[in-house]
């Protein structure tokens, strides 16, 4: 696995809100839900992502967008458009008054709006834990990053507007699949355009004695790694790998091979039959307590606190 691809394994949508979105002009959707990631996709007519902070983008037919936390911001027909719709944390929808507009606005399965034949239909996929993505790739990306169709195109869209619109078993599962995998593609084309001012981490790809030393950590996490291990794996000496990779990287070797151990613990712990235990053993450390100390010490939180987090979640209550 490469650099890049270790990266973007880490998306993994559970229970993400989906929805497909019909409206009618004019309309103004005040965003203040702050979903660690939400990707918006313009199926037919046009929409307004208007930034708090930042320039309003356009979203025409074919065009994507991907939102961060915590920034707020409107999704308006037209920038000029006043807001009249509020969603909140939960992706709970209200008017400016606070009342619940969950059954007013709602049109069958996943689709939502103030008019169901309305002319511009998006798709709107939220991550809704920050367990879900890695803080790496959150720093990566500004808060609103868009493509347009003339220079991007992926059948996921379409896939994606068909899937929202089913209800059967395991539709959910199916649907975070394939937002996990939408964001995935919009990345991958991101980071290879000019103004994406590409992190240290994706242009390490670039440098062959870095590229390999974060393939062998990629590779096989659990393996007790050390600085010289890692310097013979490449063919350097430790002071030289260590420069090298500080350089490109920004941080040490053993930095990086902790965090990305922990970012894997994390995702690891939120598999349902998943202990402490087993993901210690996993990756690597000899003990749970290892793993704890490790965690709690980077994170903030132990592990046992992020997998209850994680498997409570959020769902949309409207």
């Amino acid at each position: 696995m490469d650099s890049f691809g270790g990266l973007l394994d880490s998306p993994r949508a559970r229970g993400a809100f989906a929805l497909r979105t019909v409206m009618t002009p004019p309309w103004s959707l005040r965003i203040l839900a702050e979903s660690p990631i939400t990707v918006l996709a313009v199926v037919r007519g046009h929409a307004w992502i208007v930034p708090d902070a930042g320039n309003p983008v356009r979203l025409d037919v074919g065009d994507v967008a991907v939102t961060r936390a915590p920034d707020h911001y409107n999704v308006a027909d037209d920038p000029a458009t006043e807001p009249d719709v509020v969603i909140h944390p939960g992706q709970r929808c209200c008017n400016l008054e606070g009342e619940s507009l969950r059954d007013q606005m709602m049109h069958g399965v996943r689709t939502w709006g103030n008019d169901p034949e309305g002319p511009t239909l998006m798709l709107v996929g939220a991550y809704e834990s920050t367990s879900d993505i890695s803080d790496r790739l959150l720093r990566a990306i500004p808060p609103v990053l868009s493509l347009s169709n003339d220079t991007w195109h992926s059948p996921l869209v379409e896939l994606l507007c068909d899937e929202m619109a089913r209800d059967e078993p395991g539709q959910a599962a199916v649907l975070d699949r394939l937002i996990d995998l939408l964001l995935i593609a919009i990345l991958r084309a991101w980071f290879t355009r000019p103004e994406a001012a590409s992190p240290t981490w994706y242009r390490a790809q670039s440098d062959p004695v870095v590229s390999r030393a974060l393939q062998a950590i990629h590779n096989d996490p659990a393996y007790p790694w050390t600085l010289a291990k890692l310097s013979e794996e490449v063919g350097l000496s430790r002071a030289a790998l260590s420069r090298r990779f500080q350089d490109v990287v920004g941080e040490s070797p053993m930095k990086f091979l902790t965090s990305w151990r922990l970012a894997l613990a994390a995702d690891m712990l939120c598999e349902p039959e998943a202990t402490v235990g087993t993901v210690a053993y996993r990756l690597g450390y000899s003990t749970p307590f290892a793993l704890s100390t490790a965690f709690k010490r980077v994170r903030g939180i132990s592990p046992q606190e992020h997998r209850a987090r994680a498997m409570a979640g959020q769902s949309f209550d409207g």
